[in-house]
């Protein structure tokens, strides 16, 4: 459905992402704000992975409302507040990206509007409509 373009004549991704993702005409787009690592209670997890996965969760909840799952996700654009925090995030996403795996973006960033978020996570997916 979608077509994975990862060049041979440049630099092979970081890590596991695409350099890019073709969407077909007449395809369905998804597009989500940045989730955070918040329960429905409002309880926030102090570890950046948990974060990490109550973000993914949060993402998955919205592509289910839209009939679609994690393989439907052609771009992540993911933001943490501290280099130390950087394994821990691509871990737990590779746990939820599929092969060939969506276009990503990684940002160090300073902070979000409450100091106890370390993570926040904003999708792009797509389906045949």
């Amino acid at each position: 459905m979608f077509l994975y373009h990862t060049p041979e004549d440049i630099r092979a991704p970081f890590s596991h992402y695409s350099h890019g993702v073709e969407i077909p005409g007449g395809t369905r787009l998804l597009v989500c704000s940045g989730q955070l690592g918040i329960k429905a209670c409002d309880e926030i997890p102090d570890d950046a992975g948990e974060q990490t996965v109550l973000c993914f969760e949060n993402i998955g909840a919205i592509l289910r409302s839209a009939k679609m799952d994690y393989a439907n996700i052609v771009r992540i654009n993911a933001f943490v507040t501290s280099t130390d925090f950087l394994k821990d995030y691509m871990e737990v996403r590779n746990r939820y990206v599929s092969d060939p795996p969506p276009a990503s973006t990684l940002v160090v960033v300073s902070g979000f509007a409450r100091p106890q978020f370390k993570v926040e996570i904003e999708v792009i997916a797509a389906a045949q409509a």
